[in-house]
């Protein structure tokens, strides 16, 4: 990298070099920047008169030998044949007659040979070095000595009589070598085969054009991709170091100034914080730029402040930091940028640390800064005496620690609630826990903490009935009554938990006002088999688990219309989770698929995995209502590795109950058991997301044949749905789960009273739960019966859209046909649920078709196209009839149902085999039975 970009410096050099070799004395000033290049100068000119046969004498000065009288001039002596160069300058004589001898005696040398002296660092030469030589370079001008000195630019006052005289020197050559340009990068980054034009400008912007920084640079990024970062404690960041170290007194400590104010950094905030005057910092700050360390007043390198940072003691650093706050503040910086300085000092010991520090979480919050946010507001709790504001800055905490770990904001609203419960919680902070509480899903702790928000109405109104235990029973006393109901008695049923502004989807849809309807059962029935639908207790929406009436299509509507005008990045998600569960349960789950993956990609950009975790659980229940197992348990497995896998996590919880039930369908079951084997608390368990784990755990127990456990968690949802006043099919069907459970065990009366409860819910217009509550109904009916009600089965779940209930279904119909005899249609409907299964992943449930032969025949290759690209090969005509055929129809029933000749079935079919490639019935693509038929 010799000379590179010094063509001037270089034929100023020739220049000096000429005249001295034509004996006149020159004198060489390289002074520039710390790195810039001075070494390669000095070696330049020290390598052509060594070529010369010149006696090189050599010095450099150091700022701890600065004070040392003569030091630097003994340095030159000593490269002196000896005796030859003897400088002192004790007293005997003037100082004016030692420096006259000496000068003498090198003149006496030069007459011998050509002399080169070359001091290195001038600037910390001592104060006679300096003056000896300047008299050797007034006095000796026709002697051909050379004298070279070289200097850092390093912005401390200097000498301005030494300065003065040495500018007046006959014959000066005065170097400035400057930081490299864009071009010479350029060209030395092609010397060494970097090629890239962006790896050129990377590696000038981060060295400034500082030679030895990117020569470092380089060491950094050998054996690397050009686009790589170099490391604080590589080549590159000891490199930074040492340029600082070199720069003279008071540069470290101002590198420590900038690196602790970072954006912030000025020459003036920087004189402030380390007590200096702005005018010294302004040149060591120059001093800095011109060698390419700073743009501005900040290190143009990340990896150059990080090396600086991590140099400086911690007490050190947090004694910085807490003076720059102080500094910041007071120069008005917004909130975050002194937050920052707060946080690296832990310091709320000035009064305006903690409103600064909520304020900065609010705007670090809305820029998508969560884990700042949350840093600010631990530190703020670290600053709060009063036990109100504790309490509101610690839900803060959990509704911030949500978006990152939901485990984390679970366990933080703990001890809200243990404060809540020893009645040290104020009403603000009750009902702010309160709305926190149902979006986690823990709506009887929601519902317990209001209560006793009531308390302390009733209190304020003068109302001392709840202090004389004349109130609604406390959420222990609840607790207890429930505890007794499980051993035999009916626990009171409950309303749905409300707090004010909990319906975060108020003005998407009409959510109508419900109260509670407590009715009378047997005291051996709990689940309203001998009741009715009046028995049901319903209750006001309880946050995002509510899902609206009326309608299912305008509600759908409603909630895509929101998403689309909605994204991620909002204040809070429970809107967005409430609008995909609607979409989901109520518009279908092709409808709601692109929206979960979408806004799950979105939080993920946005980093708040908390909220990735629960949408990826939603994407991974939308899948599995399509019949996608392999895709659900992609999901699953993404949402539980988006968070830190809490055992105790109510949402985690509810991803593991996908996860098992898209194993379970997989075949999987070891997976599932060592799930299972997890411990898993009681206080997630008892929030929504368990239904979906403890629905999980009653189908293993359901798949090995412990029907009894099987039957009493899927009763246990249940139980909780009608508490919570959510009890709905469509999200999840735990009726016809219990029926399953007692077909098993021999209660087939029971096991129809739960189907028929089923079908009389307004939820069984929805044909998936139309589908599998047919399915569940036909189970124990006599076969013609049987088949009716599997043909409708079948088709409702065709309409639904989830390929492994529809598998199911068709086993079951594929069965009935062969009971009734009708051999053909059943091999025809049984091939079809095969490949159904098949390609869900489900082989256990594959493994229990009856097909004639050991398989079935594999499809034409035209089922290796697209659903779309199959329909589009057909006509409308002859879509509908291979529909019906697919499925197993006779051309006979096709007719019948399409209202046709029996011959234009058969031509149908005919003109659809030639358009498929296929010559027979039973090579039907599969995905055609999808097809709804209109009978």
């Amino acid at each position: 990298m010799k000379l590179v970009d010094r063509a001037m410096e270089q034929e100023a050099l020739e220049s000096a070099l000429a005249a001295w070799g034509e004996g006149r004395s020159a004198t060489v000033l390289v002074e520039g920047a710390v790195g810039c290049g001075k070494s390669e100068l000095l070696a330049h000119v020290l390598e052509r008169a060594a070529s010369q046969g010149a006696l090189v004498l050599r010095g450099a000065g150091t700022a701890a030998e600065t004070g040392l009288p003569l030091g630097v001039l003994s340095q030159v002596a000593a490269g002196a044949p000896a005796g030859a160069l003897d400088p002192r300058h004790d007293g005997a004589v003037g100082r004016g007659e030692s420096m006259e001898l000496f000068s003498a005696a090198v003149r006496r040398l030069a007459a011998t040979g050509p002399v080169v002296i070359c001091v290195d660092d001038w600037q910390h030469a001592d104060h006679l070095s300096r003056h000896y030589l300047l008299h050797l370079a007034h006095a000796a001008r026709t002697t051909g000595i050379l004298l070279v000195l070289a200097r850092s630019l390093d912005g401390r006052d200097a000498d301005p009589l030494l300065d003065t005289e040495l500018i007046r020197l006959p014959r000066l050559v005065r170097l400035r070598p400057a930081p490299l340009g864009p071009d010479a990068v350029a060209e030395l980054l092609r010397n060494q085969g970097i090629e890239d034009p962006g790896a050129h400008h990377r590696l000038h912007h981060a060295s400034g054009g500082n030679p030895l920084l990117l020569r470092a640079l380089l060491d950094d990024l050998r054996g690397f991709p050009a686009d790589a970062l170099p490391q604080k404690d590589g080549a590159f960041g000891r490199a930074v170091l040492a340029c600082l170290q070199r720069n003279g007194a008071g540069t470290v400590e101002l590198a420590n100034a900038l690196a602790v104010l970072d954006d912030l950094a000025t020459p003036d905030a920087a004189a402030a914080l380390l007590g200096e005057p702005a005018s010294r910092t302004a040149r060591l700050t120059e001093a800095l730029g011109a060698a390419g360390l700073l743009d501005g007043a900040r290190f143009r390198h990340p990896a150059a402040r990080a090396a600086v940072l991590d140099r400086m003691a911690p007490a050190d650093r947090a004694a910085l930091h807490r003076t720059a706050a102080a500094v910041v503040h007071a120069d008005g910086a917004d909130a975050p940028a002194v937050a920052e300085h707060l946080v690296a000092a832990r310091d709320v010991s000035r009064e305006w640390a903690v409103p600064l520090l909520q304020s900065a979480a609010a705007q670090l919050l809305s820029a998508g800064r969560t884990r700042r946010a949350l840093a600010c507001l631990e530190l703020a709790g670290e600053g709060i005496d009063d036990a109100e504001a504790r309490h509101d800055n610690h839900l803060r905490l959990a509704e911030v620690s949500a978006r990152i770990d939901p485990g984390d904001a679970e366990l933080r609203l703990n001890a809200v609630l243990a404060d809540a419960r020893a009645r040290r919680t104020g009403p603000h902070a009750l009902s702010a826990l309160a709305r926190l509480l149902i979006g986690q899903g823990r709506l009887d702790e929601a519902e317990e903490v209001l209560e006793l928000l009531d308390a302390h109405g009733r209190a304020a109104a003068g109302d001392d009935r709840s202090a004389e235990g004349g109130g609604r029973a406390t959420g222990g006393e609840r607790a207890a009554g429930d505890d007794r109901a499980a051993g035999g008695g009916r626990p009171r049923a409950r309303r749905a938990p409300r707090v004010e502004g909990a319906d975060p989807l108020d003005g998407l849809v009409a959510f109508p006002r419900r109260t509670d309807v407590r009715g009378h059962r047997a005291p051996h029935d709990e689940y309203g088999t001998h009741g009715t639908a009046r028995d049901l207790p319903t209750g006001p929406d309880a946050g995002p688990w509510h899902l609206p009436e009326g309608s299912p299509a305008a509600a759908a509507a409603a909630a895509e219309a929101f998403l689309r005008g909605s994204t991620a990045g909002s204040a809070t998600i429970e809107p967005t989770v409430q609008a995909l569960r609607t979409l989901l349960y109520l518009g279908g789950a092709a409808r709601a698929l692109p929206w979960c993956r979408d806004l799950a990609e979105e939080t993920e950009r946005r980093a708040v995995p908390g909220w990735t975790a629960l949408l990826r659980a939603l994407h991974a229940e939308a899948l599995l209502r399509q019949g996608d197992l392999d895709g659900a348990e992609r999901e699953a497995l993404a949402a539980l590795a988006s968070v830190p896998r809490s055992p105790g996590s109510a949402l985690t919880c509810g991803a593991v109950g996908v996860l098992m039930r898209a194993r379970l369908a997989l075949g999987r079951t070891d997976s599932v058991a060592a799930e299972l084997a997890r411990p898993v608390p009681d206080t997630a368990l008892t929030s929504v997301h368990g239904l979906a784990y403890l629905r999980a755990r009653g189908q293993f127990h359901l798949a090995a044949s412990r029907h009894h456990a099987a039957l009493g968690d899927f009763l246990e949802v249940g139980r909780r749905m009608r508490r919570w006043g959510l009890d709905r099919p469509v999200v999840l069907p735990w009726r016809t789960d219990a029926a399953e459970a007692l077909y098993r065990l021999g209660e087939s009366a029971q096991a129809e009273r739960f189907v028929t409860q089923q079908l009389a819910t307004p939820d069984a217009v929805d044909p998936w739960v139309q589908g599998v509550s047919l399915r569940l109904r036909a189970t124990v009916q006599e076969p013609r019966t049987r088949q009716a009600l599997l043909a409708r089965a079948t088709e409702a779940l065709r309409r639904s859209g989830d390929r492994y209930e529809l598998a199911r279904a068709l086993r079951d119909f594929g069965d009935s046909l062969r009971e009734c005899g009708e051999s053909a249609r059943a091999a025809m409907v049984n091939r079809t649920a095969w490949h159904l299964a098949d390609e869900c992943g489900a082989h256990p449930l594959r493994n229990t078709i009856t097909v004639v032969g050991s398989r079935p025949a594999p499809a034409a290759p035209p089922v290796t196209a697209s659903f779309a690209e199959l329909a589009e090969q057909l006509s409308d005509s002859e879509r509908r009839v291979a529909a019906l055929a697919v499925r197993g129809d006779t051309n006979k029933e096709i007719a019948g149902k399409l209202f046709i000749t029996v011959s234009t079935v058969e031509q149908h079919l005919t003109r659809a085999y030639r358009k498929l490639g296929i010559t027979r019935r039973q090579e039907l693509p599969v995905e055609l039975q999808l097809i709804a038929a209109e009978a």
